[in-house]
């Protein structure tokens, strides 16, 4: 009994999705955006975003390092249920900073590409 006003709000649901879409794609107005790759925001925005992701490729595996350092010690010091918490946050760490660092290489790579 309660699939049947499932089904109801889904069909309402993808029939709003469906209407929005088409006057989106009805009523679209040509915009001319020449002015604005030139404008000091989007220079200094662009050269902004290059220089922290180059910053967080840098200190991403410093702090990193740090980190794990930090818990190789408490590690030690800790008994045998402890040690896999500890583990695991050294884990976590090691795949936080590759993914830091992944992420700011890839996005300024991206905004290399538009500068």
């Amino acid at each position: 009994m309660k699939i049947k006003p499932l089904k109801k709000k889904a069909r309402s649901f993808i029939k709003i999705l469906f209407g929005t879409l088409g006057v989106m794609m009805m009523s679209t107005v040509p915009v001319m955006a020449d002015t604005v790759q030139d404008s000091q925001i989007v220079k200094g925005t662009e050269k902004l975003i290059q220089d922290v992701t180059t910053w967080l490729m840098v200190l991403a595996p410093i702090v990193g390092v740090l980190l794990v350092i930090y818990f190789f010690i408490r590690r030690s010091a800790a008994d045998e249920i402890d040690q896999k918490k500890w583990n695991n946050r050294i884990v976590t760490v090691i795949v936080s900073v590759i993914g830091a660092v992944l992420a700011s290489a890839t996005l300024n790579l991206i905004i290399g590409y538009y500068v």
